[in-house]
């Protein structure tokens, strides 16, 4: 199933800074949106670009509980993500770190902060914010083509939305 959709989604990124911002709306409630961003069988449905699959080791939403997925390109690459949510507020917010562990060094941890809205009409808003340790790390994302991933996974978000409603 293909969503049609209209929205769009917004990325803040000022030079210089240590953050970033991806806003978006969707055309479900915000339930159903909170519901795709917290259950495990549905978050790895649309997480991430279309020509990846995630291995799931852990996606234990509560304060304190941790994640860690590998995702797998078709060639049979393997890029690992781990981190620890730190706030769980239903269909409100959700606060995280978000670790990659393709990097030679660590230390290169990102605090990233979800914010849930209902909007009229049964529809919803995401916003998040990414807080980064440089600049440098935070342009080093950018670089690596992680809005195309954003925008494949909120395709894939959409679709998954249209086929729960």
């Amino acid at each position: 199933m293909t969503a049609t959709t209209t929205n769009e989604t917004t990325f803040t990124i000022d030079p210089g800074k240590q953050e970033l911002f991806i806003s978006r709306e969707f055309d479900a409630p915000v339930t159903l949106l909170w519901r795709a961003y917290t259950d495990p069988d549905l978050v790895f449905q649309w997480l991430g670009p279309r020509e990846l699959t995630a291995e799931v080791d852990v996606y234990d939403v509560r304060p304190g509980g941790s994640w860690r997925y590998v995702s797998v390109d078709p060639s049979g690459g393997r890029y690992g993500f781990h981190g620890v949510f730190h706030d769980v507020t239903p269909n409100e917010r959700i606060i995280q770190t978000f670790e990659f562990e393709g990097l030679p060094e660590s230390g290169h941890v990102l605090l990233e902060t979800a914010l849930f809205e209902a909007l009229p009409n049964n529809r919803s808003r995401v916003v998040s914010h990414s807080v980064f340790q440089s600049v440098e790390d935070r342009d080093g994302m950018v670089a690596s083509g992680m809005s195309e991933g954003v925008l494949d996974g909120y395709s894939r978000l959409d679709e998954l939305l249209a086929s729960l409603s």
